[in-house]
């Protein structure tokens, strides 16, 4: 009896003792594509699923607003957010991987900022600075994209919540330009709606994104944080992720996208 009481006290304290009950992460409900969708499909959620599996561990994806994912997250109410960039103030909300300095080496993966105008605008972007703007530069609420423009000194129309919605904001002339995700602006200037729309060669900014943990989660199961982020380097680094992610992005990237 003693040395089966002693065997379930070493189960309950192991750091992957909750294994059977889902740990929750939330993530913006906007496709961010080849990385997520809404539909829980994409790069991000297979490379988690794979860490799931080696860990043991179950994971639960939730879609909500971006800024009620950083309200949940800081709250305790979800134990994870996908995908974010590194910004000093997020750090009074979760944890990166690495601490206060995030390890580079453990990120979900790389995206980068393009920089879409009207075909025919005489807008540019050199690659450091704009020229020939006369208004904003749209982007999404809440991304750090936004404060990254408002650091530089550009004016920023942050009021939109889509991708979708920022484009339209481009088309009818209330900014000159935008700025968005790679993979999602050229998904979306395919579409009929957006043809009249370009994006210019330079991208704007190029960002790793991160999964990042609730303090909560932090102060109550660190050593299952440490392995989750343990396991997203081992799986991004295998041949078979990286051969999934080439063909993902090469497949975003190929003409006419």
């Amino acid at each position: 009896m003693r040395l089966f009481l002693s065997l379930a006290c070493l189960i309950l304290l192991s750091p992957f003792a909750r294994a059977a009950d889902a740990l929750v992460f939330c993530f913006e409900n906007e496709n961010v594509r080849p990385w997520r969708t809404v539909e829980v499909t994409g790069l991000n959620f297979d490379l988690l699923n794979r860490v799931a599996t080696q860990t043991g561990l179950s994971f639960r994806y939730e879609g909500t607003p971006w800024k009620r994912c950083l309200q949940d997250l800081r709250s305790g109410t979800v134990d994870g957010a996908l995908a974010a960039s590194f910004r000093p103030e997020r750090r009074k909300i979760a944890a990166y991987p690495g601490g206060d300095k995030p390890d580079v080496s453990k990120h979900l993966h790389v995206d980068r900022y393009v920089v879409v105008r009207r075909k025919g605008s005489a807008v540019n972007w050199d690659g450091k600075d704009f020229h020939g703007l006369s208004g904003p530069v749209g982007a999404q609420f809440g991304y750090s994209v936004v404060s990254d423009l408002k650091e530089a000194g550009t004016l920023v129309d942050d009021g939109a919540h889509s991708p979708v919605d920022v484009l339209r904001k481009l088309l009818h002339g209330r900014v000159d330009a935008v700025t968005c995700l790679a993979g999602e602006a050229a998904a979306l200037l395919e579409e009929a709606e957006f043809r009249s729309l370009e994006i210019l060669p330079r991208p704007y900014i190029e960002k790793p994104y991160y999964l990042i943990m609730s303090h909560a989660m932090m102060a109550s199961r660190r050593a299952t944080a440490e392995a989750i982020w343990n396991g997203i380097q081992k799986v991004r680094n295998s041949a078979e992720y990286k051969a999934k992610e080439r063909a993902a992005l090469a497949a975003e990237r190929k003409p006419g996208k």
